[in-house]
């Protein structure tokens, strides 16, 4: 009855033994991990300017494509602005009379692609000119106003694309009464086709620092195995696990990666500021309001994710080369 019982109880507490057992080899594990993260990055540093040049050679090289990012981010904004048709430029016929003018005016707000008709006289047009020309005396000597009559239409906000705007146009170009139809989307595209090769141009090169970060955090963790090679062969001599050995080789080569990112968020920030007030000054040039925009917070945890996981990952393919290359099991 008693050994009955004892064994009852030995089936009642078991699962928690193995609860506790769980957590407490969880726990040494977590507390493995965080021994080597901090011991990876403090031995990091008995080589400060080793590691500060491999970091910062890191930092340059992943700056390129943050700072690119930033440049077509702002970009895309700019010309969010411009290629979107404020306005269309209606030249009618020299001899037209205001009554059909009117009636155009009317036929034209009858379009459901077209916000608003504004009506200039040829005769306001010609003051305009003379005003913004300078030239009033000169034009004022004319027997006649050789301005046409204009109606500026400003298309509603579903026509305002290129291309629609361009539909637009060409329905505008069939009305008898209108002469020329204006409209300045021709240097958008144009911008837009330099920006497009621009991106593949600098995409071709991120690529190439790409390799050129993974050769250098390669070649750096390969050196850290080799400097350490007297220590590994000890530590497999006691029973180390290849897991147990590669793990600290990991972990530098994160800290590597994540800090080379560090460095180049602080050159993107430095490089954008220094030509802030030079972009803006540009801008106030042809009367746009903007202000730059820098990495964000998603952005920024992008990159410092990106870099830190090409660290680890470049880590992981050295250590499994080399560290077999050593002792192979």
């Amino acid at each position: 009855m008693v050994d009955h019982v004892k064994k009852n109880k030995r089936l009642v507490t078991s699962p928690r033994i193995n609860k506790v057992s769980l957590l407490r080899r969880f726990s040494a594990w977590t507390h493995q991990h965080y021994d080597q993260i901090i011991s990876s990055f403090l031995a990091l540093w008995k080589t400060p300017l080793a590691t500060f040049m491999t970091v910062l050679v890191l930092g340059i090289a992943l700056s390129f494509p943050s700072v690119f990012h930033v440049f077509y981010k702002n970009i895309e904004r700019v010309t969010a602005q411009w290629d979107r048709a404020s306005e269309i430029s209606l030249f009618l016929e020299k001899d037209i009379s205001e009554k059909r003018i009117q009636v155009l005016i009317n036929k034209l707000g009858m379009y459901d692609d077209i916000a608003s008709i504004t009506y200039i006289s040829s005769y306001q047009a010609l003051e305009e000119f003379k005003e913004m020309s300078g030239f009033s005396k000169a034009l004022s000597y004319l027997d006649e106003n050789p301005l046409p009559a204009v109606l500026v239409v400003i298309p509603n906000n579903e026509s305002m694309d290129i291309v629609s705007s361009k539909l637009l146009v060409e329905k505008l170009k069939n009305e008898q009464e209108v002469n020329l139809v204006r409209l300045d989307l021709d240097w958008i595209e144009k911008v837009q086709a330099i920006v497009a090769l621009l991106v593949d141009i600098v995409v071709t090169v991120a690529l190439l620092l790409l390799i050129s970060i993974l050769l250098i955090m390669s070649n750096t963790i390969r050196l850290n195995i080799l400097n350490q090679r007297t220590e590994i062969e000890v530590l497999q001599l006691v029973g180390a696990t290849n897991n147990f050995i590669r793990r600290p080789f990991l972990y530098a080569g994160a800290w590597y990666g994540f800090l080379g990112g560090v460095i180049a968020w602080l050159l993107t920030s430095v490089l954008v500021f220094a030509l802030e007030q030079g972009v803006l000054n540009l801008m106030r040039l042809y009367q746009v309001q903007f202000e730059i925009a820098f990495l964000n917070i998603n952005e920024t945890l992008l990159l410092l994710g990106v870099s830190t996981t090409l660290g680890l990952l470049t880590s992981y393919v050295s250590v499994k080369q080399y560290l077999y290359k050593i002792s192979p099991r």
